[in-house]
């Protein structure tokens, strides 16, 4: 280093770096011992602490979670500090709030008295956008109505929210909670509707903070998460290029806000919507990246293998896909506190849930590229176990689980099972007007249809089928 350089101090990060040493020491850690239960190299933890780096903003929660500090780091690199830049001009860039979808526009909207309020965040996989998982408590539902009304006007009221910006990130962070829950039910207008109001106003909310010189970290990070819903209602209604959309605002927010774990479940749903859009060589590209994210969390790297091994299947490529398969069912069964705090939806059942259906969905697309029955077999028994730990609230998953185990049966050669499976649901998945049920049910009746169409009981399943699409 050169005579005489000296590297400048934020006074945000050096009060950061203050309380973390303060908190650390507190729990009877040594740098060395702090940086590997993060997954952080010591120097970095004294940089930190000397106030010589700006903390990333995941890397937060997890040291208020391993440090128990209730939250009060994160609180303190999200407290308002002076302005660093004349008000009015932004410190991101300008295109971080580029025009987004829709408009303040009078609609339907879900009745949240009628939702069961979460007394605590994390609430429905929805983390704390300041203080991540340090279990921050929510505010009385009626005391962040007025804050709503004020924050989604057509127009700026930004500074009215100022006094409550804790209480109202906590707020609307448990509203995203119930608008997640009304819609495992059913996708409705009013939910899509209501879900864009409130993220048109935190979008506006962060943009009038940004303007002030003071980066809006936790309205980006709620931003993203408001992002991931909508793009996910708009892509189950068939709305692939909104959702796309979306989701690119989402990762946008994510990125700046460095929020790593949104980042990653944001890819993967991308994955999802190119691959209904039939598009393998994109999905393997975003597949890949989530596993770039960052390679020490294991649950990303088992999202990756997921995505992968569905990628790998649509493009013909029998061995990568079983590699991938493999790979991601070892990962599992190797996720640590860590990652169940980071992603809790790949915890317990609900964990087991999405990995057997993940599997079960990418072998049952190689069997219908290979026309390998054996293929077909393990994707009955791998949605069949994702099938059988179904809590009742997931209707819409139900159904695409019923249809994808018809499909799998006949691809294995039983039509007559999947007759049997799919005839009782024929005219709630007709109805439906999810895109990825669609697909499941044009999948299936291309199967039937094409090789078993003169068999009594496949007729009698196409005469139903036309039937209750009329």
């Amino acid at each position: 280093m050169s005579v005489g350089m000296s590297e400048a101090v934020d006074p945000g990060w050096a009060e950061f770096g203050r309380q973390l040493r303060f908190h650390r020491r507190r729990a009877g850690l040594t740098q060395l011992q702090l940086g590997r239960r993060v997954g952080y190299h010591h120097s970095f933890i004294s940089r930190l602490e000397s106030g010589l780096r700006e903390p990333p903003f995941d890397l937060v929660s997890r040291l208020d979670a391993v440090l128990e500090t209730g939250g009060q780091l994160a609180t303190a690199i999200a407290s308002p500090r002076q302005s660093l830049c004349v008000p009015g001009r932004f410190l991101t860039a300008p295109t971080l709030f580029s025009p987004i979808p829709g408009a303040d526009t009078p609609g339907t909207e879900v009745p949240l008295a009628a939702q069961q309020w979460p007394a605590r965040l994390p609430a429905e996989g929805l983390a704390c956008p300041l203080h991540g998982t340090a279990g921050c408590a929510t505010p009385d539902r009626s005391s962040v109505t007025d804050l709503l009304n004020g924050l989604t006007k057509p127009y700026d009221r930004a500074s009215e929210v100022v006094g409550a910006e804790v209480e109202l990130l906590h707020g609307l962070t448990a509203v995203l909670a119930c608008l997640i829950r009304e819609a495992f039910a059913q996708v409705t207008d009013a939910c899509v509707t209501t879900v864009e109001r409130l993220l048109r106003g935190v979008a506006r909310w962060a943009e009038a903070v940004n303007s002030t010189g003071r980066l809006p970290y936790g309205q980006l990070r709620l931003a993203a998460q408001y992002a991931q819903v909508s793009g996910r209602l708009r892509m189950e209604r068939g709305q692939s290029g909104v959702a796309m959309a979306w989701f690119g605002h989402g990762l946008r927010w994510a990125d700046a806000a460095q929020d790593a774990e949104a980042r990653a479940t944001l890819l993967s749903d991308m994955c999802t919507l190119v691959r209904l859009d039939g598009d393998a060589a994109s999905m393997l590209v975003y597949a890949e990246a989530i596993g770039a994210v960052d390679a020490k969390r294991r649950w990303m790297a088992t999202l990756a293998d997921l995505y992968q091994a569905r990628a790998y299947a649509l493009s013909h490529d029998a061995d990568a896909c079983r590699r991938h398969v493999s790979m991601a069912r070892r990962r599992f069964a190797r996720l640590d506190d860590r990652d169940r705090l980071e992603a809790p939806w790949l915890s317990g059942a609900e964990g087991v849930l999405r990995l057997e259906s993940a599997i079960g969905g990418a072998l049952r697309d190689l069997a219908v590229m290979t026309d390998d029955r054996a293929v077909a077999r393990r994707a009955i028994e791998a949605t069949a176990r994702s099938y059988a730990l179904l809590p009742p609230m997931m209707h819409t998953t139900r159904l695409l689980l019923t249809l994808r185990l018809a499909d799998s049966w006949a691809c294995a050669g039983d039509p007559l099972a999947a007759v049997a499976l799919a005839q009782p649901v024929l005219k709630e998945a007709v109805c439906a007007r999810e895109l990825m049920i669609t697909a499941e049910l044009r999948g299936l009746h291309s199967r039937l249809a094409g090789r078993w169409g003169d068999l009594p009981e496949v007729r009698e399943y196409r005469e139903r089928l036309w039937s209750v699409s009329e």
